[in-house]
């Protein structure tokens, strides 16, 4: 994705992705976004910054975003209740922050974190 272009202000995607792994993120529930032992060591290197790993987005009809993500989530959660969370988080946060309409949020739940 190229930069978004919102009432003249150009916005990068990195800044895009990390609005919509902080919002997903601050869901109870969920145990990261994208891969948990890629995210973990890009925390190590990337100075604590949320892994925008397993973000996509495109854009849709009338400008909207489509955003997929992929979550590892945590055991003892209704998913679809979880999803449901997410997707609103998101959609929230990005026409919040960012002004953006928001076409869809797709959900995919790669994995689920159980406790020792």
């Amino acid at each position: 994705m190229t930069d978004l272009n919102i009432d003249g202000m150009a916005i990068a995607p990195g800044v895009v992705e990390t609005i919509i792994s902080m919002a997903a993120r601050d869901i109870d529930g969920v145990a990261s976004v994208g891969d948990p032992t890629t995210s973990g060591i890009m925390s190590i290197f990337g100075g604590g910054k949320p892994s925008t790993q397993g973000i996509e987005i495109e854009t849709g009809e009338d400008d909207e975003l489509i955003i997929s993500i992929r979550l590892y989530v945590k055991s003892g959660f209704v998913l679809s209740d979880l999803a449901a969370k997410v997707r609103q988080a998101v959609a929230d946060a990005v026409e919040t922050q960012i002004g953006a309409k928001v076409g869809a949020v797709d959900i995919y739940i790669d994995g689920i974190q159980f406790d020792n």
